[in-house]
């Protein structure tokens, strides 16, 4: 029996597009495409509401559930924003190939306008966005093998670029 195919996966902060250049990048390259934010919606409800009545704790713990599904699909993977945080996470991570988006914050900030997202719902949710941004930096960095930015150009740009680069990496 072979190994499993390395997922591509994509990281990056709320808003950086991770969903839609995934999705994109699945089907140029004819892999399946699993978003974990979407599996954890389809099998729970709505992120907001699984804040609500179970906290953060209880959504990271479904969201680690839904990326270990995602990985072992082989295909492309879009991890939700957080997802990095969580160790084991991380060194799942070591085994596939990791593309960090990023995005500056004066575009993401008509991104996540009148956003629903938990960790947002505040005043000043672009300067929520840049504390949660910084703070994770790191650990985008740390698994990242290589890094596209989503703030300018047509989005198609960056998924030809991440194509290519899939491309050139052994898998």
């Amino acid at each position: 029996m072979s190994a499993p195919e390395r997922a591509l996966v994509l990281i990056g902060p709320m808003g950086a597009g991770k969903t839609s250049i995934g999705r994109r990048v699945a089907r140029a390259l004819h892999r399946p495409f699993f978003d974990t934010d979407i599996a954890v919606v389809r099998a729970h409800g709505p992120i907001e509401q699984i804040f609500a009545e179970h906290g953060e704790p209880h959504f990271r713990a479904l969201e680690r559930d839904a990326v270990a599904r995602g990985l072992a699909t082989g295909g492309v993977v879009s991890l939700g924003g957080g997802a990095v945080m969580d160790p084991a996470t991380r060194a799942d991570l070591a085994a596939h190939r990791v593309i960090l988006l990023t995005v500056e914050p004066r575009v993401v900030a008509g991104r996540i306008r009148d956003t629903a997202r938990p960790l947002l719902q505040e005043a000043d949710a672009l300067g929520r966005w840049e504390q949660i941004m910084s703070a994770r930096r790191p650990l985008y960095d740390e698994v990242a093998h290589a890094t596209f930015d989503t703030s300018s150009g047509p989005l198609q740009a960056v998924v030809d670029a991440i194509v290519e680069w899939a491309g050139t990496e052994q898998t």
